[in-house]
């Protein structure tokens, strides 16, 4: 409608980009940008609603049945001076000079019923060949904005395309230049390909010198040996097999390609060339937090990164006792995820007692199951009694009550059957006052 609207009134408009590459691939868009001869201030006369949503680059957002379209003035971009931003934008009244400044061929098609698929740099080709290649000279595009570089790995992961020669010399040529781009552009990027099909496409992250600016504990990674039966790959190698191995989920994707990260500076070999990573768990819940901060991650998403990472190697004995005790301090929101991860993890490693492992992993997630169910007391709020109950029973109200309270946590998680107010109490009188 947006489009057929701007031709009536005697201007050109064409669906443009990631819309018509998805529709292209059978896939259904996720959004619709427009590209237009029409300046912003004639697309905002045509239509009611509208939003000024980047009206200095050309850009008004149209708003038909409560959802936003996004149109843009064809334009030609001037030259980039802290490569992100053009000095200036010229507006063109050329779709083709439009589509010169596109970052990949598979981007820089257009169509509209009117005239058909608008093609000019055989984005049809690179979809049939399953190719990432730049729009002119891939130096310049990546100069033009840093960003493209991980753009361009992040499409080949969504895609599972390869990325063209002259495109990946480029990239490895200009991968410094990423650290102009902001950590939150960058963060946008790694996620999208973290959730993607193909999250082992962090090993061109590392190859093209990219990570070595945003994530450079990773490079450390990739070349860290593990010499033990235990494993059969480097420390970043087998992270990425376990990348392969959990659920698209932004926070297990992370916690899987961080859950090792300390190995490195905890390794010690000892006088028989075997190496330990004794204490990389807790190391790494820090390392995670350090590095999750510098990209500028919620701090939800931190928070539940860390413990994946803290606990991902927990192994509690196979016992409802230790297992309550396990399952209090890690707490329940981490669970079923944590088993993914262990599992993940221990599919990552060597065929060395693999069996065994994994059936200890299902005794626990077995165990833990039934205490679920049971309904047991893991944390401070299933107690049977409050903080009123124990200010009746002659508690003070402060430090003392916190600490009783724990205390009954611990007794408890011992003994599931005295969470009543009437034991409670009584062992409050008996050996807490």
């Amino acid at each position: 409608m947006i489009i057929e609207t701007l031709e009536e009134h005697g201007y050109e408009a064409y669906a443009v980009g990631g819309c018509v590459r998805d529709s292209i691939l059978g896939k259904v868009p996720a959004d619709w940008d427009i590209t237009t001869s029409a300046k912003p201030e004639q697309v905002k006369s045509l239509f009611k609603c509208t939003i000024d949503t980047g009206i200095i680059h050309g850009t008004v957002t149209v708003l038909l049945h409560h959802v936003g379209y996004e149109v843009t003035t064809y334009r030609i971009d001037g030259e980039y001076e802290d490569g992100r931003h053009p000095k200036e934008v010229l507006f063109t009244p050329s779709l083709l000079e439009d589509l010169k400044r596109r970052d990949f061929t598979i981007n820089a098609m257009a169509y509209n019923d009117s005239h058909g698929l608008v093609d000019e740099f055989d984005g049809i080709g690179d979809l049939d060949r399953g190719i990432i290649r730049c729009v002119g000279d891939p130096k310049k595009r990546f100069t033009e904005d840093a960003l493209r570089m991980m753009r361009a790995v992040r499409f080949a992961a969504q895609l599972g395309f390869e990325i063209d020669e002259k495109t990946r010399a480029a990239v490895q040529e200009l991968a410094p230049t990423l650290k102009k781009v902001s950590a939150e552009r960058i963060q946008v990027e790694l996620v999208k390909l973290l959730v993607s099909d193909h999250p082992e496409r962090m090993r061109d992250l590392y190859e093209l010198g990219l990570t070595k600016v945003f994530l450079p504990e990773w490079d450390v990674c990739m070349v860290t040996e593990q010499n033990t039966r235990h494993h059969a790959y480097t420390v970043g190698e087998h992270s990425i097999r376990v990348l392969q191995e959990v659920s698209m989920d932004k926070v297990l994707r992370l916690s899987a390609l961080l859950h090792d990260i300390a190995k490195p500076i905890c390794k010690v070999t000892d006088k028989n060339g075997v190496d330990h990573f004794e204490g990389h768990p807790v190391r790494g819940k820090e390392m995670a937090r350090e590095i999750l901060r510098r990209l500028k991650f919620d701090n939800d998403t931190m928070k539940r990164v860390q413990i994946f990472v803290r606990y991902h190697d927990e192994r509690p004995e196979l016992e409802e006792r230790a297992i309550r005790w396990a399952v209090s301090e890690i707490g329940t929101d981490a669970f079923p995820g944590l088993f993914e991860l262990k599992r993940a993890d221990t599919l990552g490693q060597s065929e060395y007692m693999r069996k065994e492992k994994l059936e200890a992993i299902d005794k626990f997630q077995e165990i833990y199951q039934d205490i679920i169910e049971k309904q047991s007391p893991l944390t401070i709020r299933e107690l049977a009694v409050n903080g009123k109950d124990l200010m009746e029973l002659g508690v003070e109200h402060g430090p003392m009550m916190g600490e009783v309270l724990k205390r009954l946590l611990a007794h408890v998680l011992d003994n599931p059957e005295d969470n009543t107010k009437e034991r409670l109490s009584a062992l409050v009188r008996r050996e807490m006052l």
